[in-house]
């Protein structure tokens, strides 16, 4: 079994990923900025901090097997470009065995292999944020990390349920949909594998 610390553990996402580590088994630290408004299964680790502090992060991931990083801003009086830029240094400079980052398919290709993100209708209002999580990305680039950057190839199905399926997609497809509970299956796999990476993945429903 795994030792894994799971950022952004209160998030859906976050969930999703410290329920599935915890259903295998593995020994799970979640963390999350106050841990009084939160819960965690039982023999999970609930714990406070900040992923975008390197301080906070280098104490966490210390003797842990694999970090997931499920951590996010979005919406009104939140910065996505200083948050995940924050969090890009202080995972790279973390000294973390793995690094599992939840991102956004809109980074990844489709199949002609323009990003989505340069597609005709891509809603302007989500720029800054697609930028924001690029900006994270270069940073896990140019590290010395063993990273894996895992989105959806699409979107997620917010009220799909855990089949315990699902398929690596080979671009990005708009319509393409994964439930928070299998693309959590989809991150603990990744985490727990003795696979190295350095990619963008990209997860779709089976």
């Amino acid at each position: 079994m795994s030792r894994i610390v799971i950022f952004g553990a209160g998030g859906r996402a976050g969930q999703q990923a410290v329920a599935e580590a915890a259903r295998r088994g593995h020994e799970v630290t979640a963390v999350v900025r106050d841990p009084a408004k939160h819960r965690a299964p039982d023999g999970v680790e609930l714990v406070a901090g900040d992923v975008t502090d390197a301080a906070s992060v280098a104490a966490l991931v210390k003797d842990q097997d694999a970090v997931i990083s499920a951590a996010a801003v979005y919406g009104a009086d939140t910065d996505p470009h200083a948050f995940f830029t924050s969090s890009g240094r202080a995972l790279a400079a973390s000294g973390a065995a793995r690094v599992v980052v939840v991102g956004l398919s809109s980074l990844a290709p489709d199949a002609t292999g323009r990003p989505l993100r340069d597609a005709p209708g891509f809603p302007a209002e989500f720029r800054p944020f697609t930028a924001a999580h690029a900006a994270g990305l270069d940073l896990l680039r140019a590290s010395d990390l063993d990273w894996l950057y895992v989105s959806p190839a699409g979107d997620f199905d917010h009220g799909g349920d855990r089949t315990g399926r699902y398929r690596v997609a080979a671009s990005g497809d708009p319509e393409a949909r994964v439930s928070y509970a299998d693309f959590a299956v989809a991150l603990v796999d990744e985490a727990s594998s003795p696979r190295h990476h350095r990619k963008h993945l990209l997860i779709t429903g089976a």
